[in-house]
């Protein structure tokens, strides 16, 4: 029980129950990971970094490209330094990818405590360790694959090892020091820079004393940061071509800091400081009254150890830290990203930030939990006093028992009241997830290709997050986006191929969940190709308008006084043709030499008002006839639904409504 009383036990203990803490909410609120697409950029690189590739080489550009990668002549590249992806891919290594992640939050605890305890002294290391811990900014940040919390670890581990050589002379240590803020700089070199630039300020003041010693132990520091300069801009020559040219800047040249236009992926806005005035002025409120540690108690404490030490005297390595509260704001003032992670401004469920909080000022809870935890002690030492001043001597022991219960049920009622609504918030969110993973999860897709859809554009894992290529395409299940689907399918001949669609909107953010399909899907090729269209047609209806459509040109026909449409689509290279019951009229469009034929049939009430089946044939012309591919079906009550977000799914559909397709080679 006695090594129980020492500080860094307590803290070790704190930290490793932190990194269970993290490994667990990652497993169980973020098994399908959350709504910021780039947790797929970061693993997607983890996994060429397995494979010792730092580019990836997709058979069709188009059809494979995954979300921030840049495409560079046949070849791919995320626009994220490695190192956070490095230390992801450590974690597969060790058994699982969400290993690194509690690994890094075990960490980052640890960290904690080290520069704490150097700033000020073990005790108060301790406390901070815990309120890091119980940060909603934390728990969600740690538990997720970004690069935030990595980031976090490495500048924490410069601080440790700063104030540490600071403090003893140590050149050990003040080479380790460089080292971390080198690793950092490779992973965010503006996160580092940002979180350094106190010490910086620290270590050039301390030069006025003009010691040699000092001399020689910051030049150690300054190497290895040097160093990790060095690094960075090694990877962005053998990357980019140019030393001074960034991943990200090529993917998006208008994506960094400062103000004026900014673009990325065709959104642009005109940053100017006022705008930046605003967004930051309510990340910094959402931060201090919701996403530290008990939230607006949590910045009192803070506040209050601001004071305590201000009246006793705050040596320079404590302003150092300090100053960690005023650069980190005001660099991101800089950057647009900000604006960005907010969305609407008016509209507080609205951007990023509404389930993984201001993470761009995660560095900031260093601090806060560091005079936070004097504050905390400040207000025990002084509940004790008045406790001891005012109550009898034989009632003392049981009187500050008491207060500590109190104090520890109010505290840890708050801690738990602010973390619980993030993690509430992005457990809904996954749970609308699972209902969309599910086709993948009920079958075996072993020697599978997989057709995504495109809700958010022509990327992949953006955003099907959760599948994902191995780096050399060629995995157990495949995954390409619905374009040039002709040439995925002649690169993968001897694959089971399936087309994932669904029905809603992709908003799981809103609480809106999708009815998911994974429709088997075959290859059809011949002179003639035969497509059979079957539909339900409700009591209700009173007619059917049938429009077949293809390179822009339409024909037509109407059938009534019918309860079931038995529909024959034959392609050959010159027309495509529909015929079936109740088609008296000849009805044909131009087979397309690579595109798509799309049979829209709309079931009219009789008032104008109704719904469509669409039968959307994707063909491609042979030089000995035509192949197409089972068609994609819809059912429409909506037309800003139409074109993929209004899937038949089977078994969903009430009314009478019933869709099905089949395509076949037509013999001579």
């Amino acid at each position: 029980m006695s090594r129980l009383r020492r500080p860094g036990v307590q803290a070790g203990l704190v930290a490793l129950l932190g990194g269970v803490v993290v490994f667990a909410l990652a497993h169980v609120v973020f098994p399908h990971h959350t709504t910021n697409h780039d947790e797929g950029v970061y693993l997607q690189q983890a996994a060429m970094l397995l494979e010792g590739q730092l580019f990836m080489y997709p058979p069709v550009e188009e059809s494979f490209r995954p979300w921030f990668f840049v495409a560079d002549g046949g070849r791919l590249y995320p626009k994220y330094a490695p190192v956070p992806a490095a230390m992801f891919a450590l974690g597969k290594l060790l058994g699982g990818y969400r290993v690194a992640l509690g690994l890094t939050g075990t960490g980052v605890l640890a960290l904690t405590y080290h520069t704490v305890r150097e700033a000020f002294d073990a005790r108060t290391g301790v406390v901070a360790t815990f309120l890091m811990l119980g940060s909603p900014l934390f728990l969600v940040e740690a538990s997720v694959f970004l690069s935030y919390v990595p980031a976090t670890l490495w500048n924490l581990g410069f601080a440790a090892a700063y104030l540490h050589a600071d403090r003893t002379g140590s050149r050990t240590t003040a080479a380790g020091a460089g080292l971390a803020i080198g690793v950092a700089f490779f992973a965010r070199p503006y996160t580092a820079v940002l979180f350094a630039a106190p010490f910086i300020l620290h270590a050039l003041w301390s030069l006025r004393t003009r010691d040699p010693a000092r001399f020689k132990r910051l030049s150690l520091t300054a190497a290895g940061g040097l160093a990790g300069v060095a690094a960075t801009l090694a990877y962005n020559r053998l990357v980019t071509g140019s030393a001074l040219l960034f991943p990200y800047e090529v993917f998006a040249p208008q994506d960094g800091p400062g103000f004026g236009h900014r673009e990325i992926l065709g959104y642009s806005r005109e940053f100017t400081p006022a705008m930046s005035l605003d967004a930051n002025a309510e990340l910094l409120w959402k931060l201090l009254t919701q996403w530290v540690v008990a939230g607006p108690l949590g910045t009192l404490a803070a506040a209050v150890g601001l004071g305590t030490v201000a009246r006793r005297g705050m040596d320079d390595r404590q302003a150092a830290l300090a100053g960690v509260l005023l650069t980190v704001p005001l660099g991101n003032g800089y950057f647009w990203g900000t604006v960005n992670m907010l969305g609407d401004l008016s509209d507080p469920t609205d951007g990023l930030v509404a389930f993984l909080g201001p993470f761009y000022h995660l560095d900031m809870l260093v601090p806060l939990s560091a005079f936070g935890a004097i504050g905390v002690i400040a207000v025990a030492r002084r509940a004790r006093r008045l406790v001891t001043d005012r109550v009898s001597a034989d009632r003392v022991r049981p009187a500050l028992v008491a207060v500590a219960l109190c104090g520890a049920a109010v505290g840890s009622g708050a801690v738990v009241t602010a973390a619980a609504e993030p993690v509430s918030d992005n457990y809904e969110v996954t749970q609308q997830l699972e209902q969309a993973y599910e086709p993948f999860e009920e079958r075996d897709l072993d020697g599978g290709l997989v057709l995504l859809p495109t809700p958010y554009g022509d990327w992949l894992n953006h955003p099907f997050q959760s599948v994902r290529n191995d780096p050399g395409f060629d995995g157990d299940t495949v995954y390409a986006m619905q374009h040039r689907q002709f040439e995925v399918v002649d690169a993968y001949p001897d694959r089971t191929y399936y087309r994932y669609v669904f029905r809603g909107e992709w908003v799981p953010y809103l609480g809106l969940p999708v009815e998911p399909r994974l429709q088997p899907v075959s290859v059809a090729e011949g002179q003639t190709v035969r497509t059979d269209v079957s539909a339900s047609v409700p009591d209700q209806a009173a007619l059917v308008s049938i429009r077949l459509t293809s390179a822009g040109e339409n024909d037509y026909a109407t059938v009534t006084g019918s309860d079931r449409l038995d529909l024959r689509l034959s392609t050959d290279r010159n027309r495509t043709r529909l015929t079936g019951d109740g088609v008296d009229d000849r009805v044909s469009v131009p087979t397309p030499d690579d595109g798509m034929v799309t049979l829209i049939m709309f079931v009219d009430y009789g008032t104008g008002a109704g719904f469509e089946y669409r039968a959307a044939l994707p063909v491609d012309q042979t030089s000995g006839g035509v192949r197409t591919l089972t068609p994609r079906l819809e059912v429409c009550r909506d037309q800003r639904r139409c074109g993929g977000e209004a899937a038949y799914v089977p078994g969903t559909h009430r009314d009478g409504i019933g869709l099905n397709a089949t395509t076949t080679t037509e013999r001579a």
